[in-house]
């Protein structure tokens, strides 16, 4: 009885420590969570940021535009801006995210080995919105074309 009983609490503390662990992976990053994209007139776009190894995240973005396509994508980070594959993005198949400062980080999508997106994902001050900057590159390497959009914490 006595073995059953500090198995049990091994077990409960056990379990205790998991929970601890990613409560602080989230509280790490700020942007554990889901987002949803401003816009209008509205086209459906959620980002999903989840912990991922020791201090990545896996992002995960589902959208359907404005004719009802849809499409999903998913790629890990450790913010150590090296190329990691991209899952169900047919445009884009390395993502490299850098660290910029607690609240930036800079997204680097490449296509064949050249760049044809950066973006710069900036979060608020108070953690309830996203402002992303596409910059956009055409296979000689020129920018194209730069676009905002912003994004909210979903509650």
């Amino acid at each position: 009885m006595q073995t059953l009983r500090v198995r049990t609490i091994v077990l409960a503390a056990a379990c205790g420590c998991a929970c601890a662990a990613v409560l602080a992976a989230q509280a790490a990053n700020p942007r554990i969570g889901k987002w949803k994209l401003k816009q209008d007139p509205p086209a459906l776009n959620i980002m999903t940021y989840e912990p991922w190894g020791d201090g990545g995240m896996k992002v995960t973005v589902e959208s359907t535009n404005r004719d009802g396509r849809k499409a999903t994508w998913t790629y890990n980070t450790m913010f150590d801006n090296k190329d990691m594959p991209v899952s169900g993005d047919t445009r884009t198949e390395t993502s490299a995210v850098k660290k910029v400062d607690d609240r930036t980080n800079e997204i680097t999508n490449k296509r064949g080995g050249k760049v044809t997106q950066v973006i710069v994902n900036v979060l608020s001050p108070d953690g309830s919105r996203i402002d992303n900057t596409y910059k956009n590159y055409n296979e000689k390497g020129e920018l194209t074309t730069t676009t905002t959009a912003v994004y909210e914490r979903m509650r």
